[in-house]
């Protein structure tokens, strides 16, 4: 992996990093201001989609350092990549118009996944 890799990945993985943790430990109330649709989704899910981000991040990271299983890293990014293609119509839906971090995330997911490949 070269640097661009690390500059673009870096980044996204702390951020999803960040964000799972939150969504496996805290409750609804002390999620509610930073993501305003927690109420519309099954607290289960809400907690095994932090664990799925946490575990992503450390596929962007984990395998590039370890040399173990190079493929994670390219899956890990077209994770994020999809799981953001979801979470722009759930705003959306919702009424919150505020995907600018959405499009963000998945423009970083996309360019994590090209320089991941190497295409």
């Amino acid at each position: 992996m070269n640097a661009a890799y690390w500059i673009v990945a870096g980044p996204l993985a702390l951020f999803y990093s960040y964000a799972g943790t939150l969504k496996t430990v805290r409750s609804r109330d002390r999620l509610r201001p930073m993501m305003a649709w927690v109420d519309r989704v099954p607290l289960p899910a809400l907690r095994a989609l932090g664990t799925v981000e946490v575990l992503g991040a450390a596929g962007l990271v984990l395998p590039p350092l370890t040399g173990t299983a190079p493929a994670l890293a390219p899956a890990a990014a077209a994770g994020f990549l999809l799981l953001q293609a979801g979470a722009i119509p759930v705003h959306l839906t919702g009424g919150d118009r505020r995907i600018a971090l959405n499009a963000v995330l998945a423009l970083a997911a996309a360019a994590t996944l090209w320089l991941a490949t190497g295409l």
